[in-house]
């Protein structure tokens, strides 16, 4: 019997095999979430809201209940949160609305998830504030 760990092997040639692709040397969490589309309105409606069911809830209120779960396992999956904030935008919630629906979070998760999922959607926020702001100065 040998004592060498049989996944040993494969972790290598696995990550042998992923240095020849030229991008993955470049490849980064963030980078990955930059090439993350963000999914148009009527798509979002057609999937996951009630286009295919009329008395369901909208996609607006989807993203707000899936950012508030999101927030109550604690904040833990910061690409998720930031794309939730981005799409949950799309889909026609204000900056207020997905603020407070991370602060109500503080009374059943705890300040510290509640912080933590404000602290990834605050920068998100800011860059759609500033887009926005953009787009209105090139529309006068």
């Amino acid at each position: 019997m040998t004592d060498k760990n049989p996944w040993e092997d494969m972790m290598r040639q696995m990550q042998d095999m992923a240095k020849t692709f030229p991008a993955m040397d470049a490849f980064t969490p963030k980078g990955f979430e930059a090439m993350m589309g963000l999914m148009p309105k009527d798509l979002m409606e057609t999937f996951f809201g009630n286009k295919l069911n009329p008395d369901g809830l909208d996609a607006k209120t989807r993203l707000l209940l899936t950012l508030a779960g999101l927030t109550m396992q604690g904040a833990q999956n910061d690409v998720a949160i930031r794309q939730t904030v981005r799409h949950a935008a799309e889909a026609g919630a204000h900056r207020q609305q997905i603020i407070e629906t991370i602060g109500q979070m503080a009374l059943f998760a705890g300040l510290p998830a509640m912080q933590r999922a404000m602290d990834l959607a605050q920068p998100v926020l800011d860059e759609m504030s500033e887009q926005a702001d953009k787009n209105k100065e090139g529309d006068a």
